[in-house]
């Protein structure tokens, strides 16, 4: 059976994930200092919220016209360009006295490049870990960034308070300095899958309209996309709720660290103790565990906030469906445009993450919080339903009765 010790024992991966949990550590620290000095410096937290999220939409923009470069140079010369990327950002906002404006656009401009080199990445593991191995090892990278996120949120805060604002900045750049040497000196390069051809943004197009012409991807894509942007629409509800319920102060950062909480136990128990079938077929019990809980947030006279917190730690132990769909989204990909595809993956779940909160916001100016959270816990039940009629039918269609392996691929 395999380990994530065995998974470990693979070079490529093992560069991979050390990088890039070095770099989500000076990424939040990045984020955090840049959002308390642009609040410092304006006094608004529209702009402070602005500076937190401002890395997610240009992805969308990266992807529709550079995401083909992520298999077209050679994967570890553009990760060590993406970490360099990175690390001048950090840098500029640490020693050049900026304005607002042109801070927040020099992070939306670095964010460009992100779904290349992150497709880049993930491209290599997909290539580097077979089988089992390949969704243990996401799983595996997907615990490290919640941890990470967690500590480097606790980190800024102390980094900000004892060092201030602008020297945490040269600190996060040097994280992302750290992990550009780290995989030019350890990573082993890799062959360019496809030459050059043509505009490059062109071929993005060109790439992502096949994909999503492709119905199994674009199934894939979806599933993978939704459940998790309507969580984070709940999520970012979390402060005002508490406001609105009248919890004591703090009370909404637990109920903020419950989701990373349970997902953290969701990826180590789905991806450890059960077998690649049974968390296949497990996929829309777990997405509809992501959903459920959120209700009890608009029940009558509303439960005490442990009882919330207790709630949503089950909902982040739903998001380990996604280690039910990694192998088949992986292997419904044509080999050629890998990397492209990944980057798409990531950028669809950036945008809808950065589009969703916004959209809770502007919902919950017209009713109270909890119904909102309500009504996305919902909106998750229904792409569960979603997920169980189209396995239901994959099943059939190809097996004539229950299936013994995966049907998300079909």
């Amino acid at each position: 059976m395999t380990t994530y010790a065995a998974v470990l024992r693979d070079d490529t991966f093992r560069v991979l994930f050390g990088t890039r949990t070095l770099s989500i550590l000076a990424d939040t620290l990045r984020i955090v200092a840049l959002s308390l000095l642009v609040y410092a410096a304006t006094d608004s937290p529209a702009l402070a919220a602005l500076a937190y999220g401002i890395g997610f939409l240009p992805q969308l923009i990266g992807a529709s016209v550079l995401g083909a470069l992520a298999d077209r140079i050679r994967p570890r010369r553009l990760i060590v360009l993406g970490y360099l990327a990175e690390a001048a950002v950090a840098a500029a906002l640490a020693a050049v006295p900026l304005p607002v404006w042109a801070a927040l656009l020099l992070v939306a401009a670095a964010a460009l490049l992100t779904p290349v080199f992150m497709g880049a990445q993930n491209a290599l593991i997909a290539d580097a870990l077979t089988g089992d191995a390949y969704v243990l090892g996401r799983s595996l990278a997907s615990v490290a960034s919640s941890l990470a996120q967690l500590l480097g949120l606790a980190a800024a805060g102390v980094a900000v308070a004892t060092l201030g604002g602008r020297n945490a900045m040269f600190l996060a750049a040097l994280g992302h300095l750290i992990a550009a040497a780290w995989t030019r000196l350890s990573l082993q390069e890799a062959a360019v899958v496809r030459p050059v051809r043509g505009g490059i943004a062109a071929a993005s197009w060109r790439g992502n309209a096949v994909l999503l012409r492709d119905r199994a991807v674009r199934r894939l894509l979806l599933v993978q996309w939704l459940p998790p942007a309507f969580i984070t629409g709940a999520e970012a509800l979390m402060v005002p709720f508490a406001a609105q319920r009248g919890f004591a102060t703090g009370v909404a950062g637990w109920l903020l660290a419950a989701i990373p909480v349970g997902m953290v136990a969701g990826n180590l128990v789905v991806g450890r103790l059960l077998a690649p079938v049974r968390r296949e077929r497990l996929v829309p019990a777990l997405i509809a565990l992501m959903g459920l809980p959120c209700l009890v947030f608009a029940l009558p006279g509303g439960p005490a906030w442990p009882v919330l917190a207790a709630a949503l730690v089950v909902v982040g132990f739903g998001f380990a469906y996604s280690l039910g769909v990694q192998a088949a989204f992986r292997d419904a990909l044509p080999a050629e445009g890998r990397g492209q595809a990944f980057g798409l993956l990531s950028t669809g779940l950036m945008t809808a993450q950065g589009l969703l909160p916004a959209v809770a916001g502007l919902l919950a100016e017209s009713m109270r919080p909890a119904v909102v959270i309500a009504l996305l816990g919902a909106a998750t039940l229904l792409i569960a339903l979603a997920a169980l009629t189209a396995a239901s039918r994959s099943e059939l269609a190809v097996h004539g009765g229950p299936a013994s392996g995966s049907s998300w691929g079909s």
